[in-house]
């Protein structure tokens, strides 16, 4: 009778286990759009510029930085990666979730401990004094029933893969901003040109304006309005300046080169020509490539992981714990040798009462559940507008530029008309001046204009995931993916 009562013991929770539980899913669905409502930049808008085909794939972006031909740039989105303390924090928290995922992994395997004791006893007369010594082996097991352990694992798992993904993305992000700075620096440079030229101009009219101020010709009003404007012209210079070592300085901070040896090596580098990405398609799945969405992703499965382990908490346990192993005991001159074993005991915890506890922490990782499942929908989103803001910034740069050109050429030719003019004596210094800050603002606009489309690529390169590789992107099923559109069938 009491095996069959004991057989039952055990076997109850067996057939329980057969009861399924019921955790969310561990994969949503997030709708894209089915096309993009921007145009993306094709090969005709940059017929004239050295291009490299892009096509959406994850090789050609991957390598943007080598393809751009500028070396510099390479090394310092090298430096900066090595020295990013967010890259180390990454690399941190993936050592950190590889240990969580061998320790969820080690609760599925059986337990072994081994124990060494020796003791010596004095008993009362006439008993002599005996030694006790013993070696012992003790192994464990949990039955994971309910797959509480199992759910604990995929949790770590998904959590590691998502911090794998966190590595990527900071890398990217690093890159994309010491690209940034890269170019603004480049670009103020250029500035410097534009307003160096500005100055010596105003400086040589202000020279001449006082020449013939002094012969008479000009009245003394005349000649301290081109003092002004070349003082005006000096001030902005300096600001320039001012700006362009401020880019200095933060490229300091991001790569932690020495600041002498920065500037020695953009002395030295001639920036090759921008090289900007055709794309003459850009798919939706193109957000599978975002390293955001994969963690978020990853973290929609581990709380739904959670949420099950929370669940078979609520049910019994099955352990199973014994023994192996020798002693030699030793009194009045006598040893004796021992070996021992023991199967058992087999326990069978039930949850009886807890006041709640149980169900309050299933409630407590469900709703954590929820919140992932809005947080990567919300990501997914989150990457639509990025991708979509980038591709109208491109749209905006691109469309603007040919005006741009434009408008420096006819300003330049009016500035110089007016220059002739004024040093013949056929014009005043005012009509010099207006024409003087309208063909500067121009040049100001197009070199601003160019850093802008450049922050543009850039960030599309952020917003098209940087050329990371989506482990899962070769699945053929995925039970977390962007829902399919008309345009990525194509």
């Amino acid at each position: 009778m009491k095996p069959l009562r004991l057989a039952c013991g055990i076997g109850l929770p067996l057939l329980l286990s057969a009861c399924a539980l019921t955790p969310p899913p561990s994969g949503v669905e997030a709708v894209t759009p089915s096309q993009w409502q921007a145009p993306t930049p094709g090969a005709a808008e940059t017929a004239n510029a050295a291009s490299l085909p892009h096509h959406g794939t994850l090789t050609d972006l991957s390598q943007w930085w080598q393809q751009q031909n500028d070396p510099l740039l390479v090394e310092l989105i090298d430096a900066a990666q090595a020295a990013s303390p967010t890259v180390a924090d990454a690399v941190s928290r993936i050592e950190q979730s590889r240990a969580n995922s061998v320790s969820a992994d080690a609760a599925l395997l059986p337990k072994l401990d081994g124990t060494i004791t020796s003791s010596r006893t004095n008993m009362q007369p006439p008993l002599p004094l005996s030694t006790i010594t013993q070696a012992e082996l003790q192994p464990s097991w949990e039955a994971d029933l309910f797959g509480g352990n199992r759910d604990t694992s995929r949790a770590a798992l998904a959590r590691l893969r998502g911090a794998q993904a966190n590595w990527h993305d900071a890398r990217v992000s690093v890159a994309a901003e010491v690209a940034n700075r890269y170019y603004s620096l480049r670009t103020c440079n250029k500035l410097v040109t534009v307003t160096q030229e500005d100055a010596d101009s105003r400086e040589e009219t202000a020279r001449l304006s006082d020449l013939s101020a002094k012969a008479g010709f000009q009245a003394p009003a005349t000649a301290a309005l081109a003092r002004a404007s070349a003082a005006e012209a000096r001030g902005r210079l300096t600001q320039q300046y001012a700006s362009c070592d401020l880019d200095v300085k933060a490229l300091v901070q991001l790569t932690a080169m020495d600041e002498a040896t920065l500037r020695n090596k953009m002395a030295a580098s001639t920036p090759p020509p921008t090289q900007p990405i055709v794309i003459d398609s850009l798919p939706a799945r193109v957000l599978l490539q975002r390293p955001d969405v994969f963690i978020a992703e990853q973290e929609v499965a581990a709380a739904s992981a959670e949420v099950g382990n929370a669940q078979a908490a609520r049910y019994p346990r099955l352990t199973l714990s014994g023994s192996i192993g020798a002693a030699r005991y030793h009194s009045a001159g006598v040893t004796t040798d021992l070996q021992t074993w023991s199967i058992g005991p087999i326990t069978l915890s039930l949850p009886l009462f807890d006041g709640g506890a149980r169900a309050a922490n299933v409630d407590a990782s469900e709703a954590r559940y929820d919140s992932a499942v809005s947080a990567y929908r919300g990501t997914v989103r989150q990457a639509v507008r990025e991708v979509e803001e980038a591709l109208v910034n491109l749209q905006s740069t691109s469309s603007r530029s040919k005006d741009a050109r434009a408008a420096v050429e006819g300003y330049r030719a009016a500035y110089e008309g007016a220059e002739s003019l004024y040093r013949n004596g056929m014009a005043n210094l005012l009509d010099l001046e207006d024409s003087r800050r309208l063909r500067l603002a121009s040049e100001l606009n197009a070199v601003t204009l160019e850093r802008e489309r450049m922050s543009a690529w850039i960030s599309l390169y952020r917003a098209a995931g940087g050329g990371w590789r989506n482990p899962d992107a070769g699945r053929t099923a995925s039970a977390t993916a962007i829902r399919p559109t008309s345009s990525d069938s194509e």
